[in-house]
């Protein structure tokens, strides 16, 4: 992603809030995020989102497309790993743009020939996070990003399922356990 560009994040969860701080970082011209859950759309523009898109499939990519004169983004993250948003973030992508996706896929088939004409590039895989860490902490450190916003629920321990429980339900983003 370079600077002045338009960034789409498929996915409101930890992991797509997180990607629309990193386009803010990265001096995205514009971040849309594509969320229907009025605290995370709310954490989303605070960490950078100038759009927030409720729309999925079909209509979100519409939706995206309107926002953007019919072009795409130049940039989309998707961050969920499923096929319907693996496909809404392909559709969402300028013809030479670039999907990154680092939601884990799970279940997610694509077409080749479908892929060959959308003609974006299709990223996907683990972070390299050492190489990224040093610059991070010092932002955190230093009170420049506060990422662990995405932290909006606390339990303990003996909890855990009810932690899951209420990331699964959407009840909360993250859950942070405490002894």
């Amino acid at each position: 992603m370079k600077p002045g560009k338009t960034v789409a994040v498929v996915g409101d969860g930890a992991v797509g809030l997180l990607g629309v701080l990193s386009a803010r970082q990265m001096d995205a011209e514009r971040i849309i995020t594509m969320s229907r859950h009025e605290s995370r759309q709310k954490l989303a523009r605070e960490f950078g989102a100038t759009d927030i898109v409720i729309e999925r499939g079909d209509e979100g990519v519409g939706r995206i497309k309107e926002l953007t004169d019919g072009i795409g983004a130049d940039s989309v993250l998707e961050c969920v790993g499923t096929q319907e948003s693996m496909m809404q973030a392909i559709h969402s992508t300028r013809r030479g743009g670039y999907v990154g996706y680092v939601g884990v896929p799970h279940g997610v088939e694509l077409n080749g020939e479908q892929l060959f004409y959308a003609h974006v590039h299709l990223h996907g895989g683990p972070a390299p996070v050492r190489r990224f860490l040093p610059a991070l902490i010092d932002l955190v450190w230093n009170r420049k990003i506060n990422p662990g916003k995405v932290f909006d629920l606390t339990l303990p321990l003996e909890q855990v399922a009810e932690g899951y429980r209420a990331m699964d339900e959407r009840r909360a983003i993250k859950t942070l356990l405490r002894p």
